[in-house]
């Protein structure tokens, strides 16, 4: 393929800190290098989404809005992206129509630009709101087009799947790798089959590093037809995060395309990283070894590196690979559910109780979580493979298979909250009580306005508070995964 211009799209400020530190970089953080990222060039900058919305009111106080109107300030000439779960916005749980209208209302009105809705089961029924809603706001919408590897996840699936998204309107797609499960062989197959069905539309990819392969994978999707790569500066790179900018613009320029990057400001931002990263006594981005058992368990490496922990604390450090396997199994048995949030939380959780039930003399999914049962009956969208119809009864206790969109079965609840725990100062607060229990949402207004000057803040002691608080993903057991 000739040589071309090619854009790149930063995720320091979202899911690189997301990856490596936990989702604990602060707003203040953020204050001294915005600017620099901002004249580096980007398409642009990844800030809020996924952990970061949640972690930001759970544990650091900080109203997600006003980081959305504080950044948008310090960062005026790149677009600031919002990143979602679709239908469920930030959370694991789904919203009422109502409540992703106003939502898309919002982030406009706060200052961004940019929408990359995702769904993690690619039920494009879920994207069809928070797509359509971006858009009449007047957001740039790039659809998520969620990646697998798995038997049924073929090249045919995607089409499919990406022709969805485009009937929707999309202005664009990114192919969302969380965990890193992309190789060279499989985007020489996969993305020109895409670019076929996007036409003009950039396709865009947002791969981890988990594997050790992105760096290489996103010079072939490249090759192969990719427009936009998404990086992170180096200090926040490799790991389980994404690949470095540094490094993917110099091998993209040596291989004769245009990458319209000053890496200058991109060299100050990782040196501040750098200090914060010593101040806070938070790792740096290192490469991973190739492991062969990632592209079996596809479990993210954070994940992995929380179960072993808490594994520990329940003597069970020793089944780490029993239940590792046994997750790749849990998965086939369920139709191949992609393993990102909130689904690699549900398949590592019936892994455990699998495991630890056989262990016991019981049999696998004697024990099952609601959120399991749910996801089954469809609860949570189309499932991608067969679910066999004994294991189907035995999970479900024969409950009908739920076929409507998602959303549709969610009564509208603006109204109702107003009424519950109104009246409320703005409809971000109003949103953030769609989200949040009176608890949190008290003590995050409690808390009052950003600090946006840097202190370093980091203990011992605050370092395993914030561990130990993380929140999990299934309510009805306490084994934490997050």
């Amino acid at each position: 393929m000739a040589t071309r211009t090619i854009k790149l799209i930063d995720v320091t400020l979202r899911d690189a800190h997301q990856c490596l530190w936990a989702t604990r970089m602060t707003t203040a953080m953020m204050r001294d290098i915005a600017p620099r990222l901002d004249r580096a060039g980007f398409e642009a900058i990844d800030l809020v989404g996924g952990a970061v919305f949640d972690v930001c009111v759970r544990y650091l106080r900080e109203d997600p809005w006003e980081r959305m109107r504080l950044l948008s300030t310090w960062i005026k000439e790149t677009p600031l992206i919002i990143h979602t779960r679709g239908q469920s916005l930030f959370t694991f749980e789904f919203f009422a129509d109502d409540v992703v209208e106003l939502a898309a209302e919002r982030f406009a009105a706060n200052g961004m630009r940019y929408h990359t809705p995702y769904d993690a089961l690619n039920d494009m029924r879920n994207l069809e709101l928070p797509i359509k809603a971006g858009k009449r706001h007047g957001l740039y919408v790039a659809g998520g087009l969620v990646f697998t590897f798995s038997p049924v996840h073929t090249d045919a699936y995607y089409i499919r799947k990406a022709q969805e998204l485009v009937k929707l309107g999309v202005d664009a797609i990114f192919l969302k790798d969380a965990s890193g499960l992309l190789t060279p062989e499989r985007v020489a197959t996969l993305v020109p089959e895409i670019k076929k069905v996007l036409g003009t539309r950039p396709l865009q990819i947002h791969t981890h590093c988990n594997s050790g392969l992105a760096p290489y994978v996103v010079l072939q999707a490249v090759k192969y037809g990719v427009d936009v790569v998404h990086t992170a500066t180096s200090t926040l790179a490799n790991g389980v995060s994404h690949a470095p900018t540094e490094r993917v613009v110099a091998n993209l320029r040596r291989r004769g395309h245009d990458v319209n990057i000053d890496l200058e400001a991109i060299k100050e931002v990782a040196e501040r990283l750098a200090v914060i990263a010593k101040q806070e006594d938070k790792p740096v981005g290192t490469p991973n070894e190739y492991d062969e058992f990632h592209f079996q368990h596809q479990c993210p490496g954070g994940m992995v590196s929380n179960l072993a922990y808490q594994l520990e604390t329940m003597g069970l450090r020793h089944r780490l690979d029993d239940i590792l396997e046994e997750a790749w199994h849990v998965r086939e048995d369920l139709g191949y559910p992609i393993v990102v949030s909130p689904f690699a939380q549900f398949i590592v959780t019936q892994a455990v109780l699998n495991v630890v039930g056989r262990d016991k003399g019981k049999e696998r999914y004697d024990t099952v979580p609601d959120e399991v049962r749910l996801y089954v009956r469809g609860g949570y969208g189309e499932i991608a493979g067969p679910i066999d119809q004994n294991l189907y009864d035995k999970i479900t206790r024969g409950a009908q298979p739920i076929t409507e969109r998602p959303g549709a079965l969610i009564a509208p609840a603006l109204d109702r909250l107003r009424k519950a725990r109104g009246p409320f100062a703005s409809d971000d607060d109003l949103l953030l009580a769609a989200f949040y229990d009176p608890t949190q949402f008290r003590a995050l207004k409690d808390a009052g306005p950003i600090v946006t000057d840097y202190r370093p803040t980091n203990t011992p002691l605050l370092s395993l508070i914030n561990e130990l608080t993380s929140r999990p993903a299934i309510k009805s057991f306490r084994l934490n995964l997050n």
